[in-house]
C-alpha cells in the first residue's frame, strides 16, 4: 500500500507498476508467458494490464521469431523514464520502512519469509520438489 501511494502521482496502478518492475527484473524481451509465470498470474489478467501499459505508451509488444503466438515485452523510452521514477520512489519507501533494522535482522526476515513461501507452495502443490535456498 505504501508503494502504491508513493507512485500514484505517476498514474500507475499496483497491477501496472508490479508488471513493470517484474519485466525489468526478468529483462526486456521476455515473453508474456514468462512474465505471467513469474508474477504467478493467468495470461488474461496479464494481457489486460499489458494492454493498459501499451495504451499509456510505457511498453510495447513485439513478435517472437519462430513463434507466431508468443509476444515479447519491451519498454518504450517513456516507459524507461517511468521505470526509473518508479524504482526511485520504491527505494525511498523501502528506506523508510527498513529504518532502524540492521542488515542482520533484514536478512533474517527475508529468510523467514522465503521459508514461509516455500511451505505455502508445497501446501498448494504437494507433488513438486522442494526448493532449496
Amino acid at each position: 500500500m505504501a508503494i502504491t501511494t508513493a507512485v500514484k502521482p505517476l498514474g500507475i496502478t499496483e497491477a501496472r507498476w508490479t508488471v513493470m518492475v517484474h519485466l525489468s527484473k526478468l529483462g526486456e524481451g521476455c515473453t508474456q508467458g514468462a512474465l505471467a509465470a513469474d508474477l504467478g498470474i493467468e495470461m488474461p489478467s496479464l494481457s489486460r494490464t499489458v494492454s493498459q501499459l501499451e495504451a499509456q505508451q510505457l511498453i510495447e509488444r513485439r513478435g517472437v521469431a519462430g513463434d507466431r503466438r508468443a509476444r515479447s515485452l519491451w519498454f518504450t523510452p517513456a516507459g524507461i523514464d517511468c521505470l526509473r521514477e518508479l524504482e526511485s520512489r520504491i527505494e525511498s519507501v523501502r528506506q523508510h520502512l527498513y529504518r532502524g533494522l540492521s542488515d542482520e535482522r533484514l536478512n533474517a526476515i527475508t529468510d523467514s519469509l522465503g521459508m514461509i513461501e516455500v511451505n505455502a507452495r508445497q501446501l498448494i502443490r504437494p507433488h513438486e520438489p522442494k526448493e532449496r535456498s
